[in-house]
């Protein structure tokens, strides 16, 4: 889930806390990141890490809530871009999250295991922004002729919206042996399939080859 890279130099402390939590966080998982190991990074006394978050749960609800804000934000930005068509935005967006989510299952897994009420969180933010994310894309691609007009949004929402969460499920990942950033792929590839029009397929199709 990469970020752009800021020097953590010109960082106020504890966004250079959340940078430095982040990267030990979606690379070794919940269990790895320990408020010792955080110190060392940043060359800091556990004191004054304290300071700025009383505890380790308090740094991984904050990048989730992070997470979950910048994947809301540059869908906003993305779709209210009027000098890009419809499948050109979705296929950025499915591009951008695919990018994000390239990581190892294990991460979803730990934070079952080792923090439960963290990873009822991941799910609680899930919910909500599906809504506000799929619909304004079925919103688009329907006024753009590219989404089949039959179809209700918010019933389409309501069907992916549980799918989601139960491919990204650790069980799931698991029994089908993929990532997160592999198991987005092919369900938007599925889900989409089945309501673009023919012009919206065509497309899509070729805007994944452009």
């Amino acid at each position: 889930m990469p970020r752009k890279t800021i020097p953590t130099a010109v960082l106020d402390p504890v966004e250079r806390v959340l940078v430095t939590a982040r990267k030990i966080f979606f690379v070794h998982g919940y269990s790895a990141l320990t408020m010792d190991e955080l110190a060392r990074e940043l060359g800091m006394s556990k004191k004054t890490l304290y300071v700025h978050f009383p505890r380790k749960d308090a740094i991984v609800e904050q990048i989730l809530r992070d997470f979950i804000a910048q994947i809301r934000a540059s869908a906003d930005e993305l779709f209210q871009d009027k000098t890009l068509g419809f499948t050109i935005k979705l296929q950025r967006f499915s591009a951008a999250m695919v990018n994000r989510l390239r990581v190892n299952a294990h991460i979803l897994r730990d934070l079952q295991r080792s923090a439960p009420h963290l990873f009822s969180l991941v799910e609680e933010l899930r919910n909500k922004n599906i809504p506000y994310i799929f619909g304004q894309i079925l919103r688009e691609g329907q006024a753009a002729g590219m989404v089949r007009a039959d179809l209700d949004p918010a019933f389409a929402v309501e069907f992916w919206r549980p799918a989601i969460q139960s491919l990204m499920h650790p069980d799931t990942l698991e029994r089908l042996q993929l990532n997160p950033d592999q198991t987005f792929t092919q369900a938007i590839d599925l889900f989409f399939g089945g309501l673009l029009t023919p012009a919206g397929r065509k497309d899509y199709e070729k805007s994944h080859t452009s």
